[in-house]
């Protein structure tokens, strides 16, 4: 039932109607509304101007907070004392021969350390100028290296020129505030088949690098008697060059003598200013025989086009002694510390001889207690060589200071990351004195061996220049003579980068030596040292797993693949140590790789043990340690059934080839107005995304890195393989790629020769026969048919790497798969070393 509407009343009763209002103004709400709804829009207008100018701001505030992460340090305590390198701190390790470039030449562990150097030519050749300084395999010496080098005290090397050989000795001597004293020995012999004894200069130099200063103290008009010196970091010192003598006691032998002084801008430019002050003017006349004019050290003139190009860096002194002789001869170069004033005597003479020999026994006797090869049968001479291959490794250790290049994706040009200091091995002396992060794990493989202490010092200064965000440049390029001797493409590191952290390698053994021998004397210097270690490789192992992930959970990927993949047959991954190794042809985000997972399962394994023993959280590291580690997931992520062998994954096709390019001249035009025509990479069948077949080291890293259970039933498909002489197996070694693979021997552009696929490298070989000794020492179905495969392969790889040093008077990068030669850059004592901890069966 409805209700009644209420009526209005009046005061006498009588009912009304409503009064009637007013009809609305025609507009006037329909103007508010817009006036209310143009006030919404401006307002919303303005929010969103400052809105979008915050965001501006904020987003250019973290690009540029970001754009400097790239050369921010790590914010955790550095692990060495900015003074440990010090003479006051570690006396026994200042001076050494840390300028592994140049042929022979020493310095201190300083920032900015005087540098001593030999420079040395023969006269009368038909070479006009043939001057040696810094390692060249240009010079095509008949062979140079270290035959003796203990790292601290003394070292012996022979350097076989073409008709003569140096020997250059050193021995240093504990005494003062500034490291002590030292003397060098240079004796010279003719060749045997020389007809006649040659006429050596050489060259002794001083050099100051933007501190300190020298005094040449000058005799006889052109003889260089001596030098004295100052700097912040030696004090006041002075060096003595002794006159040649035809060795031994013998008198003094005729010598012509001059001498350079002058100034320098950087270390680098030593040689070519040199060579610019070398002048003819000079005769060589001895008592009995004839006078030749002779090229000898005079006025520096710089050529002209230096003239032009300005070189703003402070000019120091630069210093050089130059004596002409015949062989054979002897000369002697002394350094004496001012601050060493209770010295019993001068190491010249019988005294260094003396000193030379104690040295040589110790060396000996503790190189047979380490390694223990004339306990296992070796020869003399194969003895000798393994003394030689470390000592070659030794006398490697380069000491560099300087700022890296580097570039992230939020940098339009590149920065100088902060100065540092990094001692490292190097891996040749000639082609790469530099430091190489995935190198220098295998380095100190060997070294940690021989001088755990050694090995400390380097992952601390390698660990030290990683930045806030847990990256490590995988080429660290310090300081201007490093720089000069790397192309220009190689200088500039970028961050999105990595490179094996074959560091874990070493840690490894570190980690296990303390867990099986807990009282061991070495706990009170090694637990310390990883305590200290283990928040920058905390961020280092953070970085690999989230910087190179996969497409897929617990999946991973190489960065930096060359992407011009219209030039490159196979594009690089330089990034993986494995350069032009068979990838995925066409590169993308969809890629797996099986040796980076391989990698990342050592890594977390060291990162678990390494946190139960220093007692931190360990639980994260020991789940992804499992997970990574599971056969199950690896199998998942990488085995092929169709190739039955571990394989990356990725866009990729096999029917490619270089071809030259097409280039189309109209008729009539000239041929030479248009570009010539290049290899270019030509694609038959278009890639899909599957599992690149390309049998080789790659496929081998679960087995290298110990990944795969004893017992599965995928290690006998690899010991298959390995032992194939059509897939892997020389009489050699273990060949990088399987000769039935499309890529083998292939050139990967018109300039860039097969690398990583089919020679032989020592460093993969190593992990190899380490791998076959560890599944045949374990209880399993393949024991036996590893054990047999183990002794084979050592034997093959031992056997060749001492009989083409034999032949060469080298140990080479890597070796040819068909003939066993050694090939690529020389001498390579970096990985290739690792021969004598095969021979000592010391993995």
């Amino acid at each position: 039932m409805g209700r009644q509407r209420k009526r209005n009343v009046t005061g006498d009763g009588v009912p009304h109607t409503r009064k009637e209002e007013k009809p609305p103004v025609p507009g006037r709400k329909e103007k508010k509304k817009k006036t209310d709804i143009g006030k919404v829009f401006i307002n919303v207008s303005i929010g969103l101007c400052i809105f979008s100018l915050v965001w501006f701001f904020y987003a250019l505030y973290m690009r540029s907070a970001l754009a400097k992460r790239v050369v921010t340090p790590h914010s955790a305590p550095r692990v060495l004392d900015s003074n440990s390198t010090s003479a006051a701190v570690s006396p026994q390790r200042y001076w050494g021969t840390y300028r592994p470039q140049v042929y022979f030449g020493m310095k201190t562990r300083s920032p900015k350390s005087v540098v001593t150097g030999l420079m040395w030519m023969r006269q009368f050749s038909e070479v006009d100028v043939n001057l040696r300084h810094t390692c060249e395999q240009g010079d095509h010496l008949q062979g140079y290296g270290w035959l003796m080098h203990d790292g601290l005290n003394f070292g012996v090397q022979e350097i076989h020129d073409s008709d003569f050989t140096l020997t250059t000795e050193f021995v240093k001597r504990m005494g003062g505030e500034h490291g002590g004293d030292w003397t060098w020995r240079i004796t010279a012999k003719q060749h045997s088949s020389a007809p006649q004894a040659p006429v050596v200069s050489l060259m002794f130099y001083v050099a100051t690098d933007s501190q300190g200063s020298l005094q040449a103290h000058v005799e006889e008009r052109t003889r260089l008697s001596s030098v004295t010196g100052t700097s912040e970091e030696l004090g006041n010192f002075k060096i003595t060059f002794r006159k040649p003598t035809a060795g031994g006691a013998a008198s003094d032998k005729y010598a012509s003598y001059n001498y350079l002084q002058t100034l320098s801008p950087g270390l680098d430019r030593l040689t070519d200013i040199v060579k610019n002050s070398l002048n003819r003017r000079f005769v060589f006349h001895p008592p009995s025989g004839e006078r030749r004019p002779y090229i000898a050290v005079d006025t520096y003139k710089p050529p002209p086009h230096q003239q032009q190009q300005k070189d703003n860096r402070i000019e120091r002194d630069f210093l050089v002694h130059q004596v002409t002789v015949q062989t054979p001869f002897q000369i002697e170069v002394l350094f004496e510390s001012g601050s060493f004033h209770d010295r019993p005597n001068q190491l010249v003479g019988s005294v260094l001889t003396e000193e030379l020999e104690k040295w040589k026994v110790t060396f000996d006797e503790k190189f047979e207690r380490t390694f223990g090869l004339q306990a296992k049968g070796f020869t003399p001479a194969q003895v000798k060589f393994s003394k030689a291959a470390l000592s070659n490794m030794l006398g490697g250790m380069g000491y560099f200071f300087g700022q890296s290049v580097v570039q992230s994706v939020y940098n339009e040009h590149p920065l100088l990351y902060p100065e540092g200091a990094l001692f490292t091995a190097v891996p040749s002396r000639s082609f790469f004195p530099r430091g190489f992060l995935w190198d220098e794990g295998f380095h100190q493989l060997l070294l940690s061996k021989w001088d755990p202490q050694v090995t400390r010092e380097t992952l601390a200064h390698w660990l030290d220049l990683i930045n806030v965000e847990g990256w490590i440049p995988r080429e660290l390029v310090l300081g201007d003579e490093a720089r000069s001797k790397v192309p220009a493409e190689f200088v500039v590191q970028h961050n999105e980068n990595a490179n094996p952290p074959t560091l874990f390698l070493v840690l490894e053994k570190l980690v296990e030596q303390l867990e099986t021998h807990p009282y061991t004397p070495l706990k009170e210097d090694i637990l310390p040292f990883l305590r200290r270690l283990y928040p920058r490789l905390q961020t280092w192992f953070e970085w690999y797993n989230t910087s190179q992930v996969g497409p897929l959970p617990n999946s991973y990927r190489w960065r930096g693949r060359d992407k011009d993949t219209n030039l490159f047959l196979n594009p690089k991954t330089l990034t993986s140590g494995l350069d032009d190794y068979p990838r995925a042809s066409h590169p993308s985000a969809d890629e797996r790789h099986v040796d980076l997972h391989c990698w990342m399962v050592l890594a977390s394994g060291v990162m678990a043990s390494m946190a139960r023993l220093l007692g931190e959280p360990h639980q994260e590291y020991q789940r992804t340690h499992l997970t990574l580690s599971d056969n199950n997931l690896l199998n998942e992520l990488h085995w092929s059934e169709q190739h039955r062998a571990f394989c990356d994954y990725g866009n990729h096709t096999q029917a490619v080839s270089l071809q030259q390019e097409k280039i189309f001249v109209p008729p009539g035009q000239p041929r030479h107005q248009f570009p010539v025509a290049r290899l270019v990479r030509y694609v038959r069948k278009a890639p899909k995304l599957q599992y690149v077949n390309a049998l080789g080291y790659v496929s081998l890293f679960p087995f290298l890195l110990h990944v795969l259970t004893p017992d599965s039933p995928k290690l006998q498909h690899i010991l298959r393989d390995i032992r194939d002489p059509d897939r892997l197996w020389t009489p050699y070694g273990l060949r990088s790629l399987s000769r039935a693979d499309p890529l083998y021997m292939k050139r990967n552009t018109e300039h860039d020769a097969p690398y990583w696929r089919g020679a032989i490298w020592i460093n993969i070989n190593y992990l190899a026969i380490r791998a076959l000794h560890h599944y045949g020492s374990i209880e399993g179905p393949y024991k036996e048919e590893a054990a047999a495969i183990y002794q084979e392969l050592r034997t093959n790889v031992i056997s060749n790497v001492y009989k083409q040093y034999q032949e060469t008077g080298y140990i080479w990068e890597q070796y040819n798969d068909s003939t066993g030669r050694g090939q690529g850059s020389h001498p390579f004592t970096g990985w290739s070393a690792l021969t004598v901890v095969i021979m000592a069966e010391q993995y």
